[in-house]
């Protein structure tokens, strides 16, 4: 009898030969509701369906619906046929339990190089809203530092910046409410000022702001994961990475290169650093983030799929 082990130990060897940058192996959540189907052509897959619920004042339902049905998929050896099977299944399984109408979503995280499951997923409505992307250390050596433009410099932020940084960083945030996952709640402010203030606060995490004539125009922040000690990135391979948290530029100041500077002095501090890479997430809708990024250097790595409304999964 094939298990659930078996079939991710499958999956993981796949999908490694597709992308060598995945990890070799992934832990199964810890707990969901177990899904099962059978392959057409033989064979049978399984998931699981997690829950998460976002209530009113979390940071997560700035990015997420409030309500979130996540699958798991373990489709063994099974690509395409395999993830339609478990799609055309949980379709069924919603049907029978039901889902919330508004501000709920259906979500898949799966490697983007495996397109045969990109076609199930988006025959069955399913939207690229988000990419994990991510750039090896290596990049470094291959790209010059870029310089910020005419008379516009850079410092690292600290608490009395805590005002420009929440602006710059609600600016972002409302656009990406145009073009992906994120969401403008009522409250956005305010919880966007509290973990500014915590970042700002600590040390280490380095966050930039270009500036003017005195007058901020640019923010970079930025900060450290180590997935060899913690697994909050299981998704990334083990070692010290640099992750891209947020950028944002004035929008009188788009397109003049104040982006591709601020960015730049950030991989030259992540190179200093000796991390395995950086990572970021970003839109494949935003007509800015994803030109942007891919001349950064950065690839996907991950897609979160999603259908908004949980009800509208086909």
């Amino acid at each position: 009898m094939t298990t659930a082990q078996d079939l991710l130990q499958a999956q993981c060897a796949r999908l490694v030969e597709l992308d060598p940058e995945l990890p070799s192996s992934l832990p199964l959540p810890g707990g969901g509701d177990p899904l099962m189907a059978r392959v057409p052509g033989g064979g049978s897959v399984a998931g699981l369906v997690t829950r998460a619920q976002h209530p009113p004042g979390s940071q997560n339902r700035m990015w997420s619906a409030a309500d979130t049905f996540e699958l798991h998929p373990l489709l063994g050896e099974h690509g395409g046929e395999g993830m339609d099977a478990l799609l055309g299944a949980w379709r069924q399984r919603l049907g029978e339990t039901g889902a919330p109408d508004e501000d709920s979503s259906c979500l898949v995280v799966w490697p983007s190089r495996d397109v045969a499951a990109t076609r199930a997923l988006l025959d069955h409505g399913f939207v690229p809203l988000s990419v994990l992307a991510v750039r090896p250390s290596a990049a470094d050596r291959d790209q010059q530092n870029a310089k910020l433009p005419g008379t516009v410099k850079a410092r690292r932020a600290g608490p009395a910046d805590l005002d420009a940084v929440v602006e710059l960083g609600l600016a972002e945030l409302d656009y990406a409410a145009l073009v992906g996952a994120s969401v403008r709640r009522p409250d956005a402010a305010q919880l966007k000022r509290n973990a500014a203030r915590l970042r700002l606060a600590a040390p280490g995490d380095p966050v930039w702001l270009a500036e003017q004539d005195g007058v901020p125009i640019g923010l970079a922040e930025c900060g450290w994961v180590d997935t060899a000690r913690q697994r909050s990135s299981p998704r990334l391979r083990a070692g010290r990475w640099a992750y891209v948290n947020c950028v944002s530029i004035a929008e009188s100041a788009r397109g003049t290169g104040v982006g591709t500077g601020l960015v730049s002095l950030a991989h030259a501090e992540f190179a200093s650093a000796g991390v395995v890479g950086s990572f970021l997430y970003y839109n494949p809708p935003n007509p800015l983030s994803s030109v942007f990024w891919p001349r950064q250097g950065y690839r996907p790595l991950w897609t979160m799929w999603e259908v908004r409304p949980a009800s509208a999964l086909r």
